[in-house]
């Protein structure tokens, strides 16, 4: 009788009777669904995407139609 079996970091192993094996596709998809994390430091907090237009910090806080009429009739 021929068991189903999976190669792990510890060698090959025999899956327990009705439980599907692991596929390099299940551990790929696995890893596409996890967040992107820096290599160096995996626990470093995000920062804020605060330049430019995204800038909710800046002391001066304009409105660019405002700004383009500037000075005109």
């Amino acid at each position: 009788m021929s068991r189903p079996t999976e190669k792990t970091e510890a060698g090959e192993q025999i899956v327990a009777p009705g439980v599907k094996p692991i596929t390099e596709r299940d551990r790929l998809d696995w890893r596409a669904r996890q967040p992107i994390a820096p290599k160096r430091n995996p626990d470093a907090p995000q920062k804020p995407c605060d330049i430019g237009l995204f800038d909710m910090e800046a002391r001066r806080q304009i409105d660019w139609i405002d700004e383009a009429w500037k000075g005109k009739p």
